[in-house]
C-alpha cells in the first residue's frame, strides 16, 4: 500500500478511532494503544480489502475486537453476552433537568456504563453509524445492536439521574429474566 493512502487514511479516521477507543477503555494511554494497533493492523492486513468504501467499518471493527481480546486476555471481560439484562427503565428525565447536562457530564456518565452497552451508544449516537454499521463493528445481529442500545440508554438516563441527584444514589429494581 502506497504511504500516501496509508497517511491518508490515518488522517480522516484516526481522531473518531482514538475517541471511540478512549471511550472503551477509559484510558488515554489503552486507547491510544488500540488506536495505534488498529493501524498496525491495518497496515499488515487492510491490503487484502476487496472494497475500500468499506475501510471506515473495517478499522472500528478491529478496533473493538482488540479492545474484546486485550480485555479478555486480561480477564476482565468473560462474555459480552453474559452481562445482566438490567431490563427495568429508568424513569426518563424532563425537559428542564436536561436542558443544565452540559457535555462532560454526559461523558463522564457514559464512562460508568458497561462497554458492551457503551460501544453501540458511542457508535450510533456520536459516530453516526447505521444499525447495519455497528452491527457489522460488533460483530453482533442488528436486533442485539437495537437491544444493547435500548438497554445503554436505560443505564445512561439510570446515571445521569444519579449524577444530578448528587451523592444520593437511586436504586432501580433490577429483573434477572431473560
Amino acid at each position: 500500500m502506497p504511504d500516501d493512502v496509508f497517511t491518508g487514511l490515518v488522517d480522516a479516521h484516526y481522531a473518531s478511532l482514538y475517541r471511540f477507543a478512549l471511550s472503551l477503555a477509559r484510558s488515554a494511554a489503552d486507547a491510544a494503544d488500540l488506536t495505534q494497533q488498529t493501524f498496525f493492523i491495518w497496515a499488515t492486513k487492510g491490503a487484502s480489502l476487496r472494497d475500500a468504501q468499506k475501510a471506515k467499518t473495517w478499522l472500528f471493527t478491529t478496533l473493538y475486537r482488540e479492545f474484546i481480546r486485550t480485555r479478555r486476555r486480561e480477564g476482565r471481560v468473560s462474555s459480552i453476552e453474559d452481562l445482566p439484562p438490567g431490563d427495568q427503565d429508568p424513569p426518563d428525565l424532563n425537559a428542564e433537568d436536561v436542558a443544565r447536562l452540559d457535555t462532560q457530564v454526559v461523558m463522564d456518565a457514559l464512562q460508568e456504563i458497561d462497554p458492551a452497552f457503551r460501544a453501540p451508544l458511542t457508535l450510533f449516537y456520536l459516530k453516526d453509524l447505521s444499525y447495519q454499521e455497528i452491527a457489522e463493528i460488533l460483530d453482533v445481529p442488528i436486533g442485539t445492536v437495537m437491544s444493547r442500545l435500548s438497554r445503554g440508554k436505560a443505564h445512561l438516563r439510570a446515571a445521569l439521574e444519579r449524577r444530578m441527584q448528587g451523592a444520593r444514589v437511586i436504586e432501580f429494581p433490577r429483573t434477572h429474566a431473560r
